[in-house]
């Protein structure tokens, strides 16, 4: 909470509440927009928090498919929850915790153990008041001791499963002081044929929202370009809000230009203003530019990364393309990411590998796929690619040097053979008795030791690192003294738990049993994305240096013919 001293923001105000909403069609990038202004009213001086509100009927996201829902995002506490949650943290620089997302799921079977319980004393339970009231709850909490919550309700507005959501936004509403709220409306302003931006698709969108007993206070126009004068216009005559409350979001180069974008349109100022938050927040000159130096810092170069796993969708391995570019940021250099389907590699490398500066092998489940992450992990360490397998990377990556260096035949993973000879990695001790696949993996967050002298300790210049975990499986006790005196080290551990691998004369081959893509920030790299990327760039400096003296030695040599 700011102080007196920083922002003279009053405590007594209250919570201020931003609700968001889509329409028109889903995926239209309401979770950039609302962490972009928490991003905004964060370097304003405020405290800001966020809750994603997924109204599928799961508890969590945890075992949901990723190429239906892209990655399964991990947080602090364990929880298994949609990716846009990870776009919260990585703007709003928090941690958050499963209590900031709401499921239908979640707030239903709470719902209903209250009612098996005679909690409700004999009342019929109801969609309202009971489950209308465990939201607005749920919300309150999850915004205790900030400033600012901004709420996001998935999906688009009209959709079945939405709607209990929706009447409790508007009941809400009802509850608090008119300028403790805040309704965004994020829309689709598409292009007709002959290039004019159509407002129609807004207009019925806003009808729906109104239909509710909604009325936005802010839209904000997705469209591949800034929104016209005239649109914005038409907008908000249609729409009934001010002129100056329509903004636009066009499509830019990189997520991380979104609050620069919206920060050029007044988007900030105009919530500040509604919330009677201006003359609080710090001056526009004292706020803070660190987000605005680090993403529109200069890039030099170009990183080639493949990324060998089974899903060929972005969202899946979202927050490892991120960590990607954060450690590019912090170097200076592109990174550009090539999908390599595992699949294509099971029968040997095709040539995919090849001209790649590094190979990311990342987690995942199932059997689809091990063999060809096992090969790419044998041609990174045959070939002195820097390499990081992150979970089942870390996995594949132990599985193929027992196979191919320790000369343990057939060994692999229980997980993906049961009968294996060599179970080199097997389930997890207390996993043997469980029988739900929902919330029961080794989550969250937890300490691991790290060995001084070695690559991990140089990574986190610490002997001990604390990251998320989401897993089922571990190396085999059983098989810790046939890796002993090996190139190939443990050099983090959590007791009789190995966490961190590393190889020895090798420009850069690390494995991670957690997931440090999960913490990773522009700004705060994750160590072991950064430790990849900058022993890449020593290895293409050095190959550089190798071919000027080798250019140098030829010219010297022609030079002696000449003469």
């Amino acid at each position: 909470m700011p102080t007196e001293s920083d922002t003279h923001y009053d405590p007594s105000l209250g919570n201020k509440f931003i609700f968001v909403t889509g329409g028109v069609m889903s995926g239209l990038g309401k979770g950039i927009t609302a962490a972009s202004t928490g991003r905004l009213l964060k370097n304003a001086g405020f405290d800001v928090t966020a809750v994603k509100i997924d109204p599928y009927l799961n508890v969590d996201a945890g075992t949901m498919n990723p190429y239906q829902h892209g990655e399964v995002y991990v947080l602090e506490d364990g929880g298994e929850v949609d990716l846009d949650l990870g776009n919260y943290e990585r703007f709003l620089d928090i941690d958050m915790t499963s209590d900031h997302n709401i499921t239908t799921g979640k707030t239903y079977q709470h719902v209903i153990e209250k009612e098996r319980a005679g909690d409700y004393l004999g009342k019929t339970v109801q969609i309202i008041p009971h489950i209308t009231d465990d939201i607005k709850r749920r919300i309150r909490e999850a915004a205790e001791g900030t400033d600012v919550c901004i709420i996001e309700v998935g999906g688009t507005v009209g959709d079945i499963e939405g709607m209990p959501y929706l009447e409790a936004l508007r009941q809400f509403a009802h509850e608090e002081p008119e300028e403790n709220v805040l309704f965004t409306h994020v829309t689709l302003v598409p292009y007709s044929k002959n290039g004019e931006q159509k407002t129609k698709p807004t207009q019925h969108s806003v009808k729906e929202v109104r239909s509710i007993g909604l009325q936005p206070d802010v839209i904000v126009g997705r469209c591949e370009d800034r929104l016209d004068p005239e649109t914005k216009e038409k907008i908000a005559l249609f729409c009934d809000i001010p002129t100056d409350a329509v903004f636009s979001n066009p499509d830019v180069e990189d997520v991380y230009h979104v609050p620069l974008m919206v920060e050029d349109e007044g988007l900030d100022q105009y919530v500040l203003e509604h919330f009677g938050l201006d003359d609080e927040a710090l001056p526009e000159g004292e706020r803070a530019n660190e987000w605005r130096e680090i993403v529109t810092s200069e890039k030099e170069g170009e990183v080639d990364i493949a990324l060998v796993g089974k899903y060929d969708l972005e969202d899946a391995y979202m927050s490892i393309h991120e960590s990607l570019k954060h450690a590019g940021f912090e170097v200076g250099s592109d990174v550009t990411v090539h999908w390599v389907a595992a699949d294509d590699l099971s029968e040997g490398y095709d040539g995919q590998l090849e001209g790649m500066d590094g190979v990311i092998v990342p987690g995942g489940f199932g059997m689809r796929g091990s063999e060809g992450k096992i090969r790419a992990v044998q041609y990174a360490r045959e070939n002195g690619v820097p390499f990081l397998g992150l979970c089942l990377g870390f996995q594949m990556a132990v599985v193929e040097y027992a196979r191919n260096v320790l000369g343990l035949e057939g060994a692999h993973s229980a997980e993906m053979e049961e009968d294996t000879p060599h179970p080199v990695i097997d389930i997890l001790p207390e996993q043997y008795e469980v029988e739900d696949m929902g919330g029961t993996m080794r989550l969250g967050e937890h300490t691991t030791v790290i060995e001084p002298e070695t690559l991990a300790y140089e990574l986190y210049g610490d002997t001990s690192c604390s990251e998320r975990h989401r897993h089922r499986y571990e190396v085999n006790p059983e098989y810790f003294d046939q890796f002993e005196d090996e190139p190939l080290t443990f050099s983090g551990t959590a007791g009789n738990r190995m966490e961190i691998l590393e190889l020895e004369d090798h420009p850069f081959f690390v494995g991670t049993q957690f997931h440090p893509e999960y913490t990773s920030r522009p700004g705060q790299p994750s160590p072991p994305f950064l430790g990849l990327v900058e022993a890449i760039l020593e290895q293409t400096d050095a190959g550089t240096e190798t071919d000027s003296e080798t250019a140098d030695a030829d010219a010297d040599a022609e030079t002696e013919v000449t003469h």
